[in-house]
């Protein structure tokens, strides 16, 4: 049932997605190559976020038509899956130390960064340790949402699982975790997640701007290349 159900969103996916991936591609190639404002750069976030859930909407009816029929065993691997991805998370981004912690940081940064634009030089390298060490992210606040997510998403497949809802009402409920998801209902988070937000959007517009113009031609090629296999998987056969 479920490589069925995955057939069935691929399908849909590529046929009705990836050609507006591609479109979003080739805007993203004449943008790149010129300056941006964090006003510009937000806009694209939303944009790609937009996108996200449009997938993840086409999905749901799937998820739930498999969720309502997950055992408890099922449900006890995905707690010991969320067990196994926190202590990953925490030895990724809760460093004890402080400075090893945003030497990490520093380093991913640089890391998705250089993979669009290639390499930084000198200058572009501190201006990004300028930019980690002054931004409002909080990995405590980011793991104690996600943690809390976790326990609502158990609670939530329990809920659902076994117990013969049908399928509206179990999409309904999904749909409803989502939005949590995306708006956290705890207005502390909220408003930490909107100065982040903030931050990153001013952050990918100082970066972008100061990058150099054959930097920014191999962006441009890199968005050109995603756009071709966009286009090339868009027109396979089912």
């Amino acid at each position: 049932q479920v490589r069925s159900r995955l057939g069935e969103w691929f399908a849909w996916h590529r046929r009705t997605q990836l050609p507006d991936y591609a479109g979003l591609l080739a805007r993203a190639q004449a943008d790149v190559l010129a300056d941006t404002t964090p006003d510009r750069a937000c806009r694209w976030f939303a944009e790609l976020r937009q996108r996200g859930e449009v997938a993840a909407e086409q999905a749901l009816p799937h998820a739930a038509e498999v969720i309502t029929t997950l055992k408890p065993a099922q449900i006890q691997h995905i707690e010991r899956r969320y067990a196994r991805v926190n202590e990953e998370f925490r030895s990724d981004f809760l460093d004890k130390e402080p400075a090893r912690r945003l030497e990490r940081s520093v380093d991913r940064t640089t890391e998705r960064i250089e993979f669009l634009y290639g390499t930084l030089d000198e200058r572009q390298r501190s201006l990004v340790a300028r930019l980690v060490a002054a931004s409002p992210f909080d990995a405590e606040a980011w793991y104690g949402e996600r943690t809390q997510r976790q326990q609502e998403a158990l609670q939530m497949i329990r809920r659902l699982a076994g117990t013969g809802v049908d399928r509206d009402t179990a999409v309904a409920t999904m749909r409803a975790y989502g939005e949590r998801m995306a708006r956290s209902p705890r207005e502390g988070y909220r408003r930490y997640q909107e100065k982040l937000e903030a931050y990153n959007c001013a952050f990918a517009a100082t970066l972008h701007n100061a990058t150099t113009p054959a930097q920014r031609q191999a962006a441009a090629n890199r968005f050109k290349g995603w756009e071709a296999d966009f286009r090339a998987l868009s027109a396979s056969p089912d």
